[in-house]
């Protein structure tokens, strides 16, 4: 705890410094100066509380006990060096939320014996800018240094981050800035050429497997879960290490309050789905009728099509929804075996915009005619369905290194976009053996046209791309 007669006693500070640090912290004497920090660490120093949020029970208190980002921390790496050298130097951890950017900056404080001051750029301003430099000063007149973290720098306007530079440059602190954004863009120039970036990644399924292990170990004894379970949670949490301890303690309160002490897949997904319920305010009838109508179309009988879109205009259906539901039955049943029948669709809609009721009508019905006897593929919806569910299960890859665009230079030195083959420049304007999935990721084929209508051109035009791709592979020119 330091207070004014501290201050005195340690001397080293000008007058004026004086001055301003009484004027920004007005002390008393035996008033001790707060962070965030100091709140945090209340909690964290006994992890038994209740209060104590799970991801902070845990936080590692060494380098050896942080799971992920080898990269930069495994032997010979940047940041292991920085730590093993003790000579600390002004960073910005640039990655997506909980890989442990703000973990980093603490474990630093403690290798370095720093003292630790931690702003947040949503809720910090001007005046808790000035807190902070007068409080590193009086850290400074003990022989001490300063780590000065500011979480979400990207928030920051320019003149807020221009702030942090004379103290930066003077040595007062060691400012180590947290962006999920890129620096590039969001940091202006003059900081961001006063510190290393080290980019983060999110964590892999091994290594969110490790967190997980490890929190159910340690924090949630009595609760053993199934590994569906295990699954689906480090799945949700996408390689965010915050994340995946918050879904935790989710799930400890759902079974206590179920009185379970197991935890399958099973109840994992109700206690983490999304409750969500349709307005129906048509009654089943309403949604039978629409049914009757979808299905007409896609079984090809335009008649029928017809009975059940006018059985739903005598009902008093609106026809704005009609038209909503026509232009979504050209997306999924006839898609890109005619992509016309979209166009029609839309045309549609806009005709009865403009003429409404009754004259509109005929454009919505001779829509729903063109429809039912149009080619009919799924295959763009199915496609999209797959993709979305294969997305929703997997994590979140990292664009490759060869897809990135480099802008700036910074950008172009970590290697973005080098060796990007530009298409228009290949035979047939098709780089053959290129690959545009994420790297270590085995290429889908969620496409796959049908031999009706355009689809069928498009199915010879993907089979013989692809056909190129294993010559180009074979000859050892691809991915």
């Amino acid at each position: 705890m330091q207070t004014r007669g501290g201050c005195h006693a340690a001397g080293g500070v000008s007058q004026g410094r004086r001055d301003v640090i009484e004027s920004v912290l007005p002390l008393q004497p035996d008033v001790a100066i707060f962070t965030m920090t100091d709140l945090f660490s209340t909690h964290a120093d006994d992890p038994g509380k209740p209060f104590a949020p799970l991801a902070e029970q845990l936080r590692p208190k060494t380098l050896d006990e942080v799971v992920g980002q080898s990269h930069l921390l495994g032997p010979g790496k940047p940041l292991r060096l920085a730590f093993e050298a003790g000579q600390p130097h002004s960073m910005i951890f640039w990655g997506p939320p909980g890989v442990g950017k703000t973990t980093l900056a603490r474990l630093m404080a403690d290798a370095f014996d720093a003292d630790f001051i931690a702003l947040s750029a949503v809720l910090s301003g001007v005046k808790e800018i000035r807190e902070a430099i007068a409080r590193a000063e009086i850290t400074r007149s003990q022989g001490r240094r300063t780590i000065l973290f500011v979480d979400e720098v990207h928030r920051f306007n320019k003149a807020q981050q221009d702030a942090f530079l004379p103290f930066v440059e003077s040595g007062l602190v060691t400012f180590v800035g947290a962006t999920t954004e890129n620096p590039s863009f969001e940091v202006n120039s003059a900081l961001l050429s006063r510190a290393s970036v080290y980019t983060l990644q999110p964590f892999s399924d091994e290594e969110m497997g490790q967190l997980f292990d490890r929190a159910t170990s340690r924090a949630l004894p009595g609760l053993s879960f199934d590994a569906a379970a295990r699954e689906r949670l480090c799945g949700v949490a996408d390689g965010d290490a915050r994340k995946l301890l918050n879904l935790l303690e989710q799930i400890r309160t759902a079974a206590q309050a179920a009185h379970r002490d197991t935890v399958d897949g099973d109840f994992v997904n109700a206690t983490l789905a999304q409750q969500l319920r349709r307005f129906d305010k048509g009654g089943d009838a309403f949604y039978d009728q629409i049914s009757a109508l979808h299905k007409s179309v896609r079984g090809s009988d335009p008649d029928a099509a017809l009975y059940w879109f006018c059985r739903m205009l005598d009902g008093g259906a609106d026809p704005r929804y009609l038209a909503r539901r026509i232009v979504r039955m050209a997306w999924e049943d006839i898609g890109l075996a005619d992509p016309r029948g979209a166009e029609v669709a839309l045309n549609a809609a806009e005709t009865y915009e403009r003429l409404g009721s009754p004259e509109g009508e005929l454009a919505l019905a001779s829509a729903v005619v063109y429809l039912a006897v149009a080619a009919k593929s799924n295959a763009a919806y199915n496609a999209y369905n797959a993709a979305r569910g294969f997305i929703r299960d997997d994590g979140s890859r990292p664009v490759p290194v060869h897809l990135r665009n480099a802008p700036t230079k910074l950008m172009k030195e970590m290697g973005f976009g080098k060796e990007y083959r530009y298409a228009h420049d290949e035979a047939e304007g098709y780089a053959a053996g290129e690959t545009y999935f994420p790297d270590g990721m085995k290429p889908q084929r969620w496409y796959r046209p049908v031999e009706r209508g355009l689809e069928t051109k498009i199915g010879e035009k993907l089979a013989h791309l692809r056909a190129l791709d294993a010559e180009a592979r074979k000859k050892g020119t691809g991915r």
